[in-house]
């Protein structure tokens, strides 16, 4: 049987304000690929950790531009070179009546580039990780807050790491094998 390897450490906390300071610790000691695991979101915790602003909002609105122009370009396509129709001497390209459809596909294109840019920036769909071969990680989603650092990082090392980790108050630290 091959020897498992490490995939990172985890830590437990007890509070929002632990887990906050702890994050910042973590980022200011130099740690840049960890993560933090909490029931509810805790505000202030992005900043903490140093993350950017995410890239969704970019990726939303290229979808609504392409969706409402989707729309707009089929309706004036229909009715001005497929099925040419003058309606009570209206212009063949009447905008304003197709606003409405034009605006649903923007709100529609909006929708599925959010939820394709969130599958895609979230690396879904993964069926395991390996965090979840802790016991006690099992505690993240009901009451309990975690960091985990992960062994890729630069700086990881199994002494230093649970070192870091009990000086910054981490509690039931345990190493994660892939």
């Amino acid at each position: 049987m091959a020897p498992k390897q490490i995939y990172g450490m985890i830590a437990k906390f007890n509070t929002p304000h632990d887990i906050l300071h702890a994050a910042e610790s973590t980022r200011k000691n130099g740690y840049v690929d960890f993560d933090c695991h909490t029931p509810f979101p805790v505000h202030g915790l992005d900043d903490a950790m140093g993350l950017k602003r995410s890239i969704v909002g970019f990726i939303v609105g290229v979808g609504c531009i392409v969706g409402a122009s989707v729309g707009l370009t089929l309706q004036w396509w229909s009715s001005t070179i497929a099925y040419p129709i003058v309606i009570s001497g209206k212009p063949l390209f009447s905008w304003q009546a197709f606003m409405i459809i034009t605006f649903v596909l923007m709100v529609l294109g909006g929708a599925f580039s959010a939820l394709l840019g969130m599958f895609h920036l979230n690396k879904l769909p993964t069926f395991h990780h390996p965090l979840f071969n802790s016991e006690s990680f099992k505690k993240a989603t009901d009451d309990t807050f975690f960091i985990s650092i992960e062994f890729k990082d630069p700086k990881f090392d199994l002494e230093d790491t649970k070192n870091f980790l009990l000086s910054i108050g981490g509690e039931n630290i345990e190493v994660i094998e892939e």
